[in-house]
């Protein structure tokens, strides 16, 4: 099932973000960001942030009570969306969730924000990834945008970083 998150799901949200892209636990998935940054990915009062504000919207996947999966759908303006925050637990990917996720953010895109495209940035540095969204329907716009590198609500890099720009007509 999935389903729009609310505030009590934010411990297990946060466990699940920083289990798909963070430390050891991470490295039990096919990709992760784990050799990339330290740190945490997100934190409790970011996701809260998040499922509050009305042009953001975190959706989630459950295996009976379990959380397993979310994605995050954020408006854009002109008839775009971003995808973000895509997160399966390390022990569920490569079984078709992330695709099926990905596909919900998309239809609650289309729905509730009225938007034809879809918009994410992906670490240029996580290749498999990047491929991965391509096989889906993405491709790179040529554009590329800089990372945080001091920021660390986003982790710590162990190296530089750089975002590229993908997206995909969903209209």
């Amino acid at each position: 099932m999935i389903r729009v998150a609310t505030p009590a799901d934010i411990p297990a949200l946060h466990a699940l973000v920083e289990s798909a892209f963070r430390g050891d636990s991470a490295r039990g998935g096919w990709t992760h960001e784990a050799d990339l940054l330290d740190g945490q990915r997100t934190d409790p009062a970011a996701l809260a942030d998040a499922i509050a504000d009305p042009d953001r919207t975190i959706l989630i996947a459950l295996d009976g009570h379990a959380l397993i999966g979310c994605v995050e759908a954020k408006r854009a303006g002109m008839g775009r969306s971003a995808l973000g925050m895509l997160s399966v637990r390390p022990d569920r990917q490569a079984t078709g969730l992330g695709r099926r996720l990905v596909a919900a953010a998309e239809a609650y895109a289309r729905t509730e924000h009225g938007a034809t495209r879809m918009e994410m940035t992906v670490i240029a540095a996580r290749g498999e990834l990047i491929a991965w969204y391509e096989r889906l329907g993405y491709a790179r716009t040529g554009e590329t945008r800089p990372f945080p590198m001091d920021d660390p609500r986003f982790g710590l890099p162990r190296m530089a970083l750089s975002f590229v720009v993908l997206d995909r007509n969903i209209g």
